[in-house]
């Protein structure tokens, strides 16, 4: 089969005939239709670490099963599904408290030799991770089930009600996933800080009801000025330094700030802002089937429309050049791969 291959930070992607995944006992074969680039896999290829020479990318994807396993029932070949991308131990804390997500030995579909991603024809994948694709729901819209299920699980663990206002700082595709599920909880009104005008005309079509840009003036005035009163709920959505302690200067008393974002660097904040505020400053990583069963509902009913999201589909030969230049911009939202060339 044909797929997209890691070799070096130094050299794009390379595009390989390579043997397709065969699924084992318990999991199924997927011809892969649609498969999303996560800024994770640049940040790993950037990275460069040789121990992934190799390995095929992808984590956010979905196909039709096109091969079953030894002893796998309930399935069928041609059967519409995704996946979690999660391949745990069983055995740690986290495990044994259902929190798969958490797994101190956990491995992700995409970054293993021995779990082949979605940058492919074929990938395989075990049959306790699959979810059914709702008939109504595209496979561009699928393909989006995962990001949208970290953007889903961050949500819920804040206090969003009707009278809330929801501060959004950053509106890459995990902080435009926060946007639509804060307006599907209920929130009063939500508002985008984001330096990018592209990326702030995005928010707007996805349904915040304002945007700001940080630099255009004091950030916790130009809230005020939108909303009447500062944010009771703050989502930080881009993981660079210096972002929680900016909200934890615009938040209203007694707010929730949920940290989305993942910093890979050294951070400082000044926790007597927070006391005098009584913040709740908490994380969230990661996503369980509840998130992915609940994004699919709620496409199929309608509440959710992620479509605004996704920008662009490209064939695999198209791979290597627009991953190289993902690297270096950040327009756009949501690529997604066609590995099948227009046969899903």
């Amino acid at each position: 089969m044909r797929a997209a291959v890691f070799t070096s930070s130094s050299e794009p992607l390379a595009i390989r005939e390579i043997e397709r995944p065969r699924p084992r006992p318990g999991e199924v074969g997927l011809q892969v239709a649609r498969v999303g680039i996560c800024g994770s896999d640049l940040h790993v290829k950037e990275g460069g670490n040789p121990a992934f020479a190799g390995v095929v990318f992808g984590h956010e994807f979905a196909g039709v099963i096109s091969e079953l396993g030894k002893g796998v029932q309930d399935w069928q070949p041609g059967d519409r599904v995704v996946s979690l991308p999660i391949h745990h131990c069983g055995q740690c804390e986290a495990c044994l408290q259902d929190k798969i997500g958490l797994c101190e030995q956990i491995v992700f579909t995409g970054y293993s030799h021995d779990h082949s991603g979605g940058y492919a024809e074929y990938t395989a994948v075990p049959t306790h991770s699959l979810h059914r694709v709702p008939d109504n729901v595209s496979f561009d819209k699928a393909a989006l089930v995962e990001p949208l299920s970290v953007s889903r699980r961050a949500v819920s663990r804040t206090p969003i009600g009707k009278d809330s206002v929801v501060l959004v700082i950053g509106t890459g595709p995990i902080g435009a996933g926060v946007v639509q599920f804060a307006k599907v909880a209920g929130a009063r009104t939500v508002i985008v800080s984001e330096m990018s005008a592209e990326r702030r005309e995005l928010a707007k079509a996805i349904g915040a009801d304002a945007t700001i840009d940080p630099r255009a003036g004091d950030l916790a005035e130009q809230i005020v000025a939108i909303a009447g009163r500062r944010p009771d709920v703050i989502f930080e959505c881009v993981g660079v330094p210096g972002l929680i302690q900016q909200a934890i200067e615009v938040a209203a008393y007694e707010a929730t700030i949920m940290v989305v974002g993942v910093c890979f660097d050294k951070d400082h904040l000044y926790p007597n802002m927070a006391v005098k505020r009584e913040l709740t400053i908490g994380f969230s990583n990661c996503y369980t089937h509840e998130d992915f069963a609940a994004v699919l509902d709620a496409m199929e009913s309608g509440a959710l429309d992620p479509s605004a999201m996704h920008t662009s589909t490209i064939g695999l030969d198209e791979v290597p050049s627009v991953f190289e230049e993902l690297m270096t911009t950040k327009s756009g939202c949501k690529t997604l791969i066609d590995p099948s060339g227009g046969a899903l």
